[in-house]
């Protein structure tokens, strides 16, 4: 089913959706499974499952010099999918990036998705490399998500790369795509920022989920924003807790968002055993109050922890 049309089943509820990682190579399903059994109890409608590119690693020869190596540390995102969808009976929606597909990859693979049955996508950009400042495409990939998804709405209506092709077989994927309540770090300013989503929305995407935040008038602010710029689809807000007081340094570095001051201050003084509950207790604030406000669904970065998000689902439904 269609994202969008599960927000519509819904009337007006709150939905909660998961987001997990494929193990690091050599691990198993079962990593995955152990992760969203717990949560299943809450009837997620979808299940994220994210995307990583190859990465290079330099290995010395025994020569003395080295050699660049490219390698993918969590494989295995389509098999995924298709497993929680066949175990759990629920959508699941594979992160489709630019980095590391040329067009041709890029259509390939939205072919086998749609062979699976999987008719949702989430489509985005993606990060740059390690070791390279900026984001590099492909050799005849997209340098951008809107272009991605005008590939992606362009196969719903039947327009293959192949002009050769009459009549192809329309997909009809349910493409989203991400949002930044605290802007992309890449962009200029926040108001050109917002104008980069509504073309992605113009292009083709039927809804949008934001990057974490910590603060929920930051999601509010930018969803005011969205509405004022013309956007209409559903905007699902994307949270997970802290855990862990090193996080305060490696969550801004790594996701460019912001942490309250309140919280950085209860964290700070807390000893470690207790910033999970801090986390915790927080996170499901943020979710009472997004719940509150009457957002479609609350979607949970799982990290592979699903023990307290369990619990804050449990203290917000």
């Amino acid at each position: 089913m269609r994202i969008t049309d599960h927000f519509k089943h819904a009337a007006g509820q709150t939905l909660v959706s998961f987001e997990v990682l494929p193990p690091l190579k050599g691990g198993s399903m079962q990593d995955i499974f152990d992760t969203l059994d717990p949560l299943m109890e809450f009837k997620p409608p979808f299940i994220d499952v994210t995307y990583h590119r190859e990465e290079f690693v330099y290995n010395k020869r025994a020569s003395g010099y080295y050699e660049k190596t490219a390698i993918r540390k969590r494989p295995g995102t389509v098999g995924i999918c298709a497993s929680i969808m066949h175990r759990y009976g629920v959508d699941s929606i594979p992160h489709l990036i630019c980095g590391g597909f040329s067009k041709e990859e890029t259509e390939n693979a939205l072919i086998d998705l749609q062979f699976l049955g999987i008719d949702n996508v989430l489509a985005l950009r993606g990060d740059a490399r390690k070791f390279e400042d900026k984001f590099v495409p492909e050799e005849d990939g997209h340098k951008y998500a809107v272009d991605l998804v005008k590939q992606i709405h362009d196969m719903n209506q039947g327009i293959y790369l192949d002009s050769s092709i009459e009549k192809g077989a329309k997909t009809d994927f349910c493409v989203g795509v991400a949002g930044y309540p605290e802007k992309h770090f890449e962009s200029p300013n926040f108001q050109q920022d917002i104008q980069y989503l509504k073309d992605k929305i113009d292009a083709g995407a039927s809804y949008i989920v934001t990057q974490m935040f910590f603060d929920n008038e930051t999601f509010f602010n930018f969803k005011k924003a969205c509405e004022d710029a013309g956007i209409t689809v559903p905007i699902v807000p994307g949270i997970k807790p802290l855990t862990k007081k090193y996080q305060l340094n490696s969550i801004p570095r790594k996701f460019f968002v912001n942490f309250p001051e309140t919280l950085v201050k209860e964290i700070l003084k807390a000893d470690d055993k207790d910033v999970a509950q801090i986390g915790m207790e927080w996170c499901t604030q943020q979710s009472r109050e997004l719940k509150a406000s009457g957002v479609p669904c609350i979607h949970y970065y799982t990290m592979g922890d699903s023990k307290i998000i369990q619990k804050i689902v449990e203290n917000t439904l």
